[in-house]
């Protein structure tokens, strides 16, 4: 059982990545009601901190606390599994706070010229190399997790969150592309969450302590 009592910073660290995902979704909330037309549905997420987009002061605002928290919750996380878990799992964490500093600085330096694709330099790296690196890390960082995950039963709920994640980011980027139109952002919102989404769990895992899983057994490798 998780209680407040005796919760190590690191612990209460976690909670950062749970407010990291709550301010993300604000912010989309947000810069949604800020870009007069937008369309969810059909628009992508990143139309919203457009470089010429009217919600993008807004977005970056917003950013500027959703995204360090973010980070600082991916590395913690990378600390409390040390000697901990088992291999798979350490590394399918690693993996995803690999994907939290690229995906966070990259966007943030690549953003989009224009809401669309304009085809610029810029918005090549966005949406292409970005993304990819992003989808590759997301789908090996969320397969280790699911192995790891299921080859003891004592962490199972992770390989079950693992499991819906990888659904919704693969889903997700097949659906933008095979879509109807009008779709497109409905298929990106999948995939995107259930990257971003991610964090919020683990940041609960966090705050909880692995240990109370581990139940004092130790764990092979």
């Amino acid at each position: 059982m998780v209680t407040f009592r005796n919760r190590k910073l690191e612990n209460w660290l976690g909670l950062i990545g749970v407010a990291s995902f709550l301010v993300y979704l604000l912010a989309i909330v947000l810069a949604q009601r800020a870009y007069p037309g937008y369309r969810w549905m059909a628009q992508a997420i990143s139309d919203l901190n457009a470089q010429n987009a009217p919600s993008h002061e807004l977005w970056m605002r917003l950013n500027t606390i959703s995204s360090p928290c973010g980070l600082i919750s991916a590395t913690v996380a990378c600390l409390c599994v040390r000697n901990r878990l088992n291999r798979k799992l350490r590394i399918g964490i690693y993996l995803f706070a690999i994907l939290s500093w690229v995906g966070t600085i990259g966007y943030a330096a690549f953003p989009l010229t224009e809401s669309g694709y304009a085809g610029t330099l810029q918005d090549i790296v966005h949406v292409f190399v970005l993304t990819s690196a992003v989808l590759i890390l997301g789908i090996a960082s969320f397969l280790l997790l699911i192995v790891g995950g299921f080859q003891d039963r004592k962490y199972g709920s992770i390989a079950i969150i693992a499991t819906v994640c990888l659904c919704g980011l693969v889903g997700g980027t097949i659906g933008m592309v095979t879509a109807p139109f009008g779709y497109g952002g409905l298929m990106e919102r999948i995939s995107v969450f259930s990257s971003v989404g991610f964090s919020f769990f683990l940041g609960l895992y966090v705050f909880a302590g692995f240990d109370w899983m581990e139940k004092g057994r130790p764990t092979a490798d």
